[in-house]
């Protein structure tokens, strides 16, 4: 019997661990995140699948059942795990995604980097997707696929089950036509995606810039749009949009393009929020503090990120307030990435280059400027974190929404603590109350940071009730169901 719902990630839905040698599956740590959300639908649909990756040597003789039934709190499901070399992840993942799609995605054209790319090998490794995919779907399934690292697996899917309803969500920017059409193989991306019922984006923008991108490779008529929400338009941010395509018409289909930023779960950050650990462990941070106000910066170790930037930032602040010196602490967060690429390697040795200054310039036997963690924090520890700093500090260059933005909004149900965010995070539409700034301008840096430190009690709370109601409307729950509605809305309506 087939999936009525199959759901396309690189990602496996569980943590595979060996205890006593045997290896057992034990649901991800944190209910928090895309994983949870996704399979919190599994318990809407009779037969459900996953399908992911799983590193192999012999990919014939992979040494794993490539499928495997798993019941957890989500329900029963089946798991296809796809077994793929060492070679082929790292051509299809580190190089291509990463080394090519990663930065043209961002708009860094200058990072972009074509030479190494094996086309092939990405052709191959997502049409093994495709292909697990369609053996795990019922007849008339509905396939969700996730992400730019699987972009020609609905093209793949359309030939093989025409049968299928596709949904493809994209959990990154899309840029417009002058920066994507960098990419050589963007004809084949594009009909691969128009192979969709439905094309997914976090915001009104990204859409917009799909649109442009289809209409200069393809002729596909006129576009309807509709207007934006009042809930999506953000005065501050460079990415807000008024109106937004809402479908495209191919010779063969009505393809869907739904706008639904990605959420938090805010009901899980609230029971964590309010746990006696939390509480605890915030009054610690507090009372370790000193009386010295924290600023708060969380993110992964990216040139998108930001994190050069601040820091050269908190640089100059610390320069032009002397009684600033210390007084403030800066948190820095830059969790890394794959040290094995050169490019992520040197932001993050330029990250440690500059904290290191900072702390030599204006540090002293008692007080420390800048703590710099390279390692992920506990998620219940980073809550504590979340409630105890004065100011969270959020200023990639580019993201296509940023979450750690919504986790500390959610975790602030004392209205306090000031955000301070970059205008080109695609959160930046929903959370307009925050503190918007240009982390391309030094003064405008400079003047945000500056205003968060010394805004007062009341404009404080005003902003973050504000950013509260926007991130407990549009959750993850809100998110997933929307997103699925415009695939199935006989099997994904909302209930109640």
């Amino acid at each position: 019997m087939g999936s009525d719902l199959v759901i396309v990630y690189h990602r496996q839905p569980y943590e595979e661990v060996v205890e006593n040698g045997k290896t057992v599956f034990k649901e991800n740590k944190s209910p928090n995140g895309i994983v949870p959300t996704l399979k919190s639908f599994f318990g809407r649909v009779e037969n459900a699948a996953w399908v992911a990756w799983k590193e192999a040597e012999d990919v014939t003789d992979p040494g794993f059942e490539r499928v495997v039934q798993i019941e957890d709190s989500f329900g029963k499901y089946t798991v296809s795990r796809l077994p793929l070399t060492a070679s082929d992840v790292s051509s299809f993942y580190h190089v291509t995604s990463k080394e090519a799609f990663w930065p043209i995605l961002h708009g860094f054209k200058e990072k972009y980097n074509y030479d190494p790319v094996d086309w092939g090998t990405f052709r191959k490794v997502n049409q093994a997707f495709a292909e697990a995919a369609a053996a795990e779907a019922a007849k008339n399934a509905a396939i969700w696929v996730h992400d730019y690292n699987l972009w020609l697996v609905p093209g793949y899917l359309r030939k093989m089950r025409p049968d299928l309803r596709i949904s493809f969500f994209h959990h990154t920017p899309f840029p417009a036509a002058d920066i994507f059409n960098v990419l050589p193989w963007r004809g084949e991306i594009i009909d691969s995606l128009l192979a969709c019922d439905v094309v997914g984006f976090h915001i009104p923008r990204y859409a917009s810039n799909f649109v442009s991108v289809v209409r200069s490779l393809r002729d596909v008529g006129e576009v309807p749009r509709v207007k934006v929400s009042e809930d999506f338009i953000s005065e501050g941010s460079a990415l807000s949009d008024r109106t937004q395509p809402v479908q495209i018409q191919t010779e063969d289909r009505a393809v869907k393009l739904g706008v639904t930023p990605v959420g938090v779960d805010t009901d899980y950050i609230a029971r964590v929020t309010k746990s006696d650990e939390t509480k605890a462990r915030a009054k610690a941070i507090k009372e370790e503090l000193g009386g010295d106000r924290l600023i708060l910066s969380v993110g992964r170790t990216d040139y998108t990120k930001g994190g050069a930037e601040q820091l050269l930032t908190y640089e100059r602040l610390l320069e032009k307030h002397e009684h600033l010196r210390g007084t403030t602490r800066l948190l820095h967060v830059s969790v890394s990435a794959n040290r094995n690429m050169k490019v992520y390697a040197d932001i993050q040795q330029e990250i440690e280059q500059i904290a290191g200054r900072i702390n030599g310039r204006f540090g002293t036997f008692t007080s420390t400027p800048v703590a710099l963690i390279s390692r992920a924090i506990p998620f219940e520890e980073l809550v504590a974190y979340y409630r105890a700093a004065d100011v969270a500090w959020i200023t990639p260059l580019a993201d296509g929404m940023n979450l750690v933005c919504k986790e500390f909004a959610a975790a602030r149900d004392d209205e306090d603590g000031v955000l301070v965010l970059s205008e080109f995070a695609g959160a930046a539409i929903e959370l307009g109350s925050a503190i918007l700034t240009n982390p391309y301008s030094n003064k405008n840096m400079d003047h945000a940071i500056e205003t968060a430190l010394n805004m007062s009690a009341e404009n404080r709370k005003s902003r973050m009730t504000e950013a509260r109601r926007k991130v407990w409307t549009y959750n993850t729950a809100r998110w997933a169901q929307d997103q699925l509605a415009l695939l199935s809305p006989e099997d994904f309506a909302a209930e109640g």
